[in-house]
């Protein structure tokens, strides 16, 4: 028994043959579907990268609980039990973030692994006086990429290929070998979109505008040909994985291994690109074309060539279905089903820790906001207190108080603590809900009471079965217990706010004031008359926001993150269109 997952990272379904009609070159993706299972309706779990992660272990949700984290000591590892179970695991990557504060407890859980270096701004290799004075961790990133950059010149040096020769390089060792594990795991093809000049000619178009190629996590703001470009440059970087998972399907083709080996080919969430008017992932609702996932599974258990399947299903699904093709049954605490069987969720729960808690029963997609502006209660419930690339400050953890045990942490107390600030809050974009069959591209969110009530019901009993923390109920104004009423109906609610903020923002050319748009908000208020134009127009701005906004973020970055409506920004230009442009003077 063998069995190798090829993940990727950001692959978008929606732009694959094998799901729509769509310009991207990828055909061994075509070939992959024709050699499997293709999974119609396979959605995200807990996102984005690591907490996806967290669900491929252990085969159930945890944005519910925690943020961006470790696996946690309580945690039930697939590939740890396979490990225990005498069944090699090996990991060849080259995904930065396993080897960050906030991941540094998965790869260890393998037998084996190995990594390769210079994925988005990795701190990798050292140039001294091209690291200071970025302006912001972003700047600093983009920086550090442009040095990595510089030690892949040729496709063979591009790490995405030398994490497939290494996954090759495993299987010509240990081919003829039994009870094995590999998981080839690509970054790819997640932003920055950088690939070589053979790729990018499959996509000839004119362009003359700066180098584009890792879109920011705001609204869109680039005029129509910039946007048409990062989606080629994508594409590009597509064709590139499409390439790798040919690799791999030959080396299948040429070993004979079809007749015992399974092969899992996934991903971890999507990625806008333009698409709703947002660029990437996180800061905007869990859009279908983040969530709504590309799937392909070959099982030789089953022999399932060239299908499709409509169940639903998720990436908790994916540990149990391992770990039962191996002989082993999955642990009590997992969520998930084997998908050997053809058995689907009722509903599937999917969401960021603080964000919309989303839920799809196939047909309606139910996007649950906060029921007030301070999002609260939010809390962090963990054992490993780090984030993303942080250790858990002094501040947060002196906040800190046991908690009792969930059902899924065998007994142990978790530290509690308040959940860190963010600029993502689901108030501001509204409960929101959608009826897929009739507007799979999510365009326009329907009221319909009756249906609301149902998946109000649906996602309380998801909650429950996943034992979330009552603060979660809290938060979302819905009862643990008791009768769901129209009392926590939200959509009609929130539906104004919503529709406001769901409006693309204009192109930023057309704006008449642009370079005040762009001004440090503090230092706007210094202009003669933008106090006064923001009291009239955008009041919250100065009562509330401007109180937590970082000095340097401006009226336009607030705008990109949904905190200023469209249709408010263009009004405050044109009232900015009219001022004169004098500094206040000092009252020092």
């Amino acid at each position: 028994m063998k069995a190798i997952i090829l993940m990727f990272d950001s692959l978008n379904r929606h732009m694959l043959a094998p799901y729509a009609d769509t310009f991207v070159d990828a055909p061994n993706f075509a070939r992959l579907a024709a050699k499997a299972v293709t999974f119609d309706n396979f959605y995200a779990g807990s996102m984005p990268c690591m907490p996806a992660r967290r669900e491929m272990h252990t085969g159930r949700y945890n944005f519910l609980h925690r943020s961006w984290g470790p696996l946690e000591p309580f945690d039930d590892s697939m590939p740890e039990l396979l490990k225990r179970a005498g069944v090699h695991t090996h990991l060849a990557s080259d995904h930065p973030h396993y080897w960050e504060d906030g991941g540094a407890t998965y790869h260890t859980r393998y037998s084996t692994w190995e990594f390769f270096r210079g994925q988005e701004g990795d701190p990798w290799k050292g140039v001294v006086g091209n690291d200071g004075g970025a302006a912001s961790p972003y700047g600093a990133m983009k920086r550090q990429d442009a040095i990595n950059r510089t030690y892949m010149a040729t496709e063979a040096e591009h790490s995405q290929t030398l994490t497939v020769d290494a996954g090759l390089h495993f299987l010509e060792t240990n081919a003829d070998a039994d009870r094995w594990l590999l998981q080839i795991e690509l970054f790819d093809p997640h932003e920055p979109f950088f690939t070589h000049q053979r790729y990018k000619d499959r996509y000839p178009h004119d362009y003359d505008g700066p180098a584009f190629d890792w879109p920011p996590y705001q609204k869109v703001l680039e005029p129509k040909e910039q946007v048409e470009h990062a989606r080629y440059e994508y594409a590009a970087l597509v064709s590139m994985c499409d390439r790798s998972l040919g690799r791999v399907l030959d080396f299948m083709d040429e070993r004979a291994m079809w007749d015992d080996t399974l092969l899992i080919v996934n991903t971890d969430h999507g990625f806008l690109l333009g698409e709703h008017g947002w660029w990437a992932k996180s800061v905007m609702p869990w859009f279908n074309e983040l969530v709504h996932l590309p799937m392909f599974l070959w099982d030789p258990r089953t022999g399932g060539r060239d299908q499709r399947r409509g169940a639903l299903a998720q990436t908790i699904d994916i540990a149990p279905t391992v770990l039962r093709y191996f002989g082993l049954e999955p642990t009590p605490d997992m969520q998930g089903h084997d998908l050997a069987t053809t058995e689907g969720h009722e509903g599937a729960l999917f969401g960021i820790h603080g964000g919309h808690v989303n839920v799809t029963d196939g047909r309606y997609v139910y996007m649950r906001a906060a029921k007030d502006q301070d999002n609260g209660p939010l809390e962090e419930f963990t054992l490993m207190p780090t984030h993303m690339r942080t250790r858990f400050s002094v501040a947060e953890l002196r906040a800190w108080e046991p908690a009792e045990p969930f059902t899924f942490t065998k007994g142990l107390r978790t530290m509690r603590m308040p959940a860190s600030p963010t600029w993502m809050n689901p108030w501001r974009h509204g409960t929101l809900l959608f009826d897929l069959h009739r507007d799979p591209a999510q365009e326009a969110p329907i009221v319909d009471d009756d249906v609301e009530l149902r998946m109000i019901e649906l996602l309380r009993r998801l909650m429950v079965a996943a034992d979330a923390p009552a603060g979660q109920f809290e938060r979302l104004g819905i009862p643990r217990e008791g009768e769901v009423t129209r009392e926590h109906l939200l959509i009609r609610e929130q539906r104004e706010r919503a529709t406001a903020v769901a409006v693309p923002l204009p192109a930023g050319e057309t704006f008449q004031a642009e370079p005040l748009l762009r001004t440090p908000l503090l230092e706007l208020l210094r202009i003669n008359g933008a106090k006064d134009v923001l009291a009239q127009e955008a009041p919250a701005l100065v009562q509330s926001e401007l109180l937590a906004a970082p000095a340097p973020m401006s009226l336009l970055d607030l705008a990109r993150l949904g905190y200023v409506p469209a249709a408010v920004l263009r009004r405050i230009d044109e009232q900015f269109g009219l001022l004169p442009v004098t500094p206040v003077a000092s009252s020092d």
